[in-house]
C-alpha cells in the first residue's frame, strides 16, 4: 500500500503515534510525510527522528502554517521540545510540500492512499491548484469531525477541523474515489492511560514517541488513538465499519465554524465510520509495532 503521510505532528501526540505504525508496518510502502500547521518545520524534525529510529530514509517536507481565513489555533509545536535527545534533519526543501504531494500522487495514479490526520490546509490547496489530483487518488483517509449523535460524549467540534473549517469544507466539496473519514465518535473509544503507555511503549519505534508523550503527559494523564486508528483502518477492514453518507461543513455560524454534518445515504460520496472495534484496534497496532 502506497501511503503519504500529512500530518500536524507535534501538537497531540497521536500524529507520532501513528507514524510509528507506518513505518513498523510490512505492507505500507510510505512514499513521503508532509506536516502542516504553526512551526511545520519543527514538526518535521519530529518526523524525521523516528524515520531515524527506523531506519528508514522517507521525504519529508514542511507545509503551510497558516489556515486559510481564521487566526492559527495551533501556532506552536510543543512536542519538539524533546527533539534534543534524538537525531534528526535539521534542514528540509520549504514551499515544496503541495508540489510534491501533487508530483507524487501524478507519478503513482490510482495508488496512493492519502492520510490526513491534521487541519487540511495542504489538502485543500493541492485539490485547488490540481483538479486532477482528486481523480488520481486510491482514497482519501482522514482523521476529522465528529459525525454521529453522541455529541453529549464528545462535543459537537473536532479540532482538525475547526483549526481550518474552509480547508476541510474544500476537501468535502471535492469527489474522490474513496473518501473515508474517521472522526471523534469512534476515535474517542480508543485511549490508553498514562501509566499503561509507559508499559505499553517498549518498541524501538516507541522509544521516540514516549519521549514526546512525557511533554503531552505534563497536561493530560491519557492518550487518545485518534490518528493511529485511521492508519489502522488502511490495513486492516475489520477495525472501523463505514456508512456511506453526504458530509457538509458549517461555515455560516461563527461559533461553529468547522462542524460537520452527516447525512446517512447510499448515493453519497463520502464514508464515515461509525462503529470500531477497540479490542481488535489494539491487538493489530501493538502486533504491528511491536514486531518492528
Amino acid at each position: 500500500m502506497k501511503v503519504v503521510f500529512d500530518t500536524d505532528i507535534g501538537s497531540d501526540i497521536d500524529d507520532a503515534v501513528a507514524l510509528a505504525y507506518l513505518l513498523a508496518h510490512p505492507d505500507c510502502e510510505l512514499l513521503g510525510i508532509t506536516t502542516v500547521s504553526g512551526e511545520p518545520e519543527k514538526r518535521a524534525q519530529m518526523a524525521s527522528a523516528q524515520c531515524k529510529v527506523a531506519g528508514k530514509q522517507i521525504p519529508i517536507y514542511p507545509g503551510i502554517e497558516q489556515p486559510f481565513l481564521i487566526a492559527p489555533k495551533q501556532p506552536k509545536c510543543p512536542q519538539a521540545a524533546a527533539l534534543s535527545r534524538w537525531e534528526y534533519d535539521h534542514d528540509f526543501p520549504l514551499n515544496e510540500a503541495v508540489d510534491f504531494l501533487r508530483s507524487t500522487i501524478r507519478a503513482n495514479p490510482g495508488e496512493v492512499t492519502l492520510l490526513a490526520t491534521g487541519p487540511m490546509t495542504n489538502i485543500a490547496l493541492l485539490f485547488a491548484l490540481d483538479p486532477e489530483i482528486p481523480k488520481l487518488l486510491k482514497q482519501l483517509v482522514m482523521m476529522v469531525g465528529v459525525f454521529s449523535n453522541q455529541l453529549a460524549r464528545v462535543g459537537p467540534l473536532e479540532w482538525n477541523a475547526i483549526c481550518d473549517p474552509h480547508a476541510i469544507a474544500k476537501v468535502y466539496q471535492t469527489p474522490v474515489a474513496v473518501h473515508r473519514s474517521i472522526g471523534l465518535d469512534v476515535t474517542c473509544q480508543v485511549t490508553m492511560n498514562a501509566e499503561e503507555v509507559r508499559n505499553r511503549f517498549r518498541s524501538t519505534l516507541l522509544r521516540p514517541v514516549l519521549d514526546f508523550a512525557e511533554v503531552w503527559f505534563e497536561e493530560r494523564p491519557v492518550i487518545t488513538f485518534h490518528d493511529p486508528l485511521a492508519a489502522a483502518s488502511i490495513f486492516d477492514d475489520r477495525i472501523c465499519t463505514f456508512h456511506r453518507g453526504q458530509v457538509e461543513v458549517e461555515l455560516s455560524d461563527p461559533r461553529q465554524l468547522g462542524m460537520t454534518y452527516w447525512q446517512a445515504n447510499l448515493q453519497g460520496s463520502h464514508e464515515i465510520a461509525l462503529e470500531v472495534d477497540s479490542h481488535h484496534f489494539f491487538e493489530h497496532y501493538f502486533s504491528i509495532v511491536d514486531a518492528f
